[in-house]
């Protein structure tokens, strides 16, 4: 199962609820958008977990919400 495939378990708007009640969620993306994905773009959510130390939850939300805001941009 890939990461992607998560977001259609039915516990996932649960996780993504309980991610965004986190105090550092929105430092810990910003991190990840400013400087992981910069330095490895293609990181997996298991590597970003343990580079951040948070936890795997959380950086499946992260990746997950960087990937479709980057894909909103698209044309």
């Amino acid at each position: 199962m890939s990461w992607q495939e998560h977001v259609n378990n039915p516990l996932w708007p649960i996780l993504v609820e309980t991610v965004h009640t986190m105090a550092m969620y929105p430092h810990h993306k910003a991190y990840a958008r400013d400087v992981a994905l910069s330095e490895q773009p293609d990181i997996k959510p298991t590597d970003l977990a343990a580079k951040l130390g948070i936890s795997l939850g959380e950086a499946l939300v992260i990746l997950y919400e960087l990937e479709k805001t980057k894909n909103e941009g698209k044309p």
